[in-house]
């Protein structure tokens, strides 16, 4: 058998980053910050993972995320490098930040236009249902109290039980209720099923349900409002451009094209990592690949202990999600964000998780950045992105034959529910992805929110940050602690870049005297003199 060429020197970068990704890219940034040598390796040949822009002749579109919060957080990670994120990226508040319209059957959508004007917003609720308006007065309160108790768990690592006994952990304790469900939670204040779902619909920025979805993510809409959702211009890509150029100008060295095929180790030691067949050694290695798929296929499953592929394959996943990209002659009259909520919410829920199968009134959301982001689109078209969510590929849906009929759904969606009626005549360039085209980007069973974010799959039962049973490898993303969501994953890779630090006795740049970003500026989303 012929050995492949092994790649070791003095020169070879200290720590590997698998992924350019979100969660990879602002690892690779602070670690280069605190004076370690990087190399990313890509197995496509641009940045962003999900997080990737589509471009179809001259329109662009965010392949995944497509609006931004919590900018604070990122603004940690470019003062790590002595940057500003104002400086390195534009951010756009969005207010109204989008528009809900809830199916009723035959009768129009009741809409909400939601908005972080905060006397407004009780005023549009009360309007529907009197009690709920004082409701979100007090639901915004009480969750405020709620973030601020959570965001030490958020922001450590998670790696046994013995972590949630610690003071932060037990202070949270009487404010999370753990057991209840987000849609039990939010029962408790507000009255209209259509505002309980309205102030609940963001658990699906998990690819999970109200119903299930824990009540601890109350802490969702609260962001939203209290701290706003943005849009990037040129889209969320750009944050991933942003951190790309800044990577190399810190030094960081970048392989594109380069798919890494195994992780070598001597006994529990990491050793190498495997691309194109030949090897690079490194003291180190951060995944940012979707976690279940790299155990199942970069890790030995003699280093894997009980989480053979059987045991992986067999935990709880998101939801999938059918995509449409849309080039669109002339402007589309729509808001930057609109959702559709079904008339049967609760079915088309059923359907997505447990049944497996297509609803006839689908959920469904448009962007429709064009009118305030002119890098998007040729002056006067628009860049349309619609989501429809879906099972994951654990379904026995056939997409080949099934995503046709999705498509038409989704069309039907947006000309009977969102007026839109012209739209198919008017698209010049158009892009569809299945839950099977998710699973071919080495996305687990196609599940585009990582693992559920159920109680057995939270905090020290996700993945780890650093893998257990070996030495040198170390998990980021929405595959580990705190979970899916472009936020935490920038929480994640905080966690990861401190516990890699640590291990290799170096201060955190995270650590050292930066711009500070006052807790009394979030709300404005400017960072403090």
């Amino acid at each position: 058998m012929t050995r492949m060429y092994e790649h070791n020197s003095d020169a070879t970068p200290q720590v590997a980053v698998i992924g350019a990704g979100p969660g990879g890219l602002a690892t690779a940034l602070i670690l280069a910050s605190s004076g370690i040598s990087v190399r990313v390796y890509e197995a496509q040949p641009i940045v962003g993972g999900r997080s990737s822009q589509i471009t179809l002749g001259k329109y662009h579109f965010d392949c995944g995320p497509t609006f931004f919060m919590m900018p604070y957080v990122l603004e940690e990670i470019f003062n790590a490098a002595g940057r500003r994120l104002t400086d390195e990226v534009e951010l756009h508040r969005l207010d109204p930040m989008y528009r809900l319209l809830f199916g009723r059957g035959d009768t129009s959508p009741l809409q909400i236009d939601t908005t972080q004007d905060l006397i407004a917003m009780s005023q549009q609720l009360a309007a529907i249902q009197p009690s709920d308006g004082p409701a979100f007065e007090r639901f915004i309160r009480d969750n405020r109290h709620k973030l601020r108790v959570m965001t030490p768990i958020l922001r450590r690592p998670m790696r046994s039980v013995m972590d949630l006994l610690n003071r932060h952990a037990i202070r949270c304790g009487p404010v999370l209720k753990p057991h209840q469900s987000l849609y039990a939670y939010l029962s408790s204040y507000f009255t209209h099923p259509s505002i309980r779902i309205a102030m609940g619909f963001q658990s699906k920025y998990l690819g999970m349900s109200p119903y299930e979805c824990p009540s601890l993510f109350s802490i969702l809409p609260f962001i939203e409002y209290e701290y706003g959702i943005w849009h990037p211009r040129g889209g969320c890509n750009a944050i991933m451009t942003a951190m790309h150029r800044v990577c190399e100008q810190m030094g960081v060295e970048f392989q594109f094209n380069a798919p890494v095929e195994r992780i070598h180790f001597d006994g529990r030691q990491l050793r190498s990592v495997q691309v194109h067949g030949e090897m690079y050694r490194h003291k180190h290695v951060v995944i940012n690949a979707d976690a279940t798929w790299a155990m199942k296929h970069l890790i030995p499953q003699s280093l894997r202990g009980r989480m053979t592929d059987q045991a992986i394959d067999h935990r709880r996943y998101s939801c999938s999600t059918y995509m449409l990209y849309l080039g669109v002659n002339g402007e589309v009259d729509l808001p930057h964000h609109t959702i559709y909520v079904s008339s049967d919410y609760e079915g088309n829920l059923a359907d997505i998780t447990t049944k497996g199968c297509l609803s006839e009134d689908p959920s469904i959301y448009v962007c429709n950045p064009s009118p305030i982001d002119s890098q998007l689109a040729p002056a006067g078209d628009s860049s349309l992105y619609v989501l429809v969510p879906t099972p994951n590929t654990k379904s026995t849906i056939n997409w080949n034959t099934q995503a046709p009929v999705l498509r038409r759904r989704a069309l039907s969606q947006i000309a009977d529910r969102l007026g839109i009626t012209d739209l198919e005549e008017r698209i010049v360039v158009e892009k569809a992805i299945t839950p099977n085209d998710w699973q071919a980007m080495r996305i687990n069973h196609g599940a585009t929110f990582n693992l559920a974010h159920t109680l057995g799959q939270m905090l020290h039962r996700r993945p780890q940050h650093r893998m257990r049973n070996v030495d040198g490898v170390w998990f980021v993303g929405g595959g580990t602690h705190p979970g899916s969501g472009l936020p935490v994953i920038f929480l994640s890779s905080q966690i990861t870049s401190r516990l890699v630090c640590n291990e290799m006795n170096t201060r955190c740049a995270l650590d050292r005297d930066a711009h500070a970003f006052s807790a009394e500026n979030l709300n404005s989303g400017v960072p403090a003199a």
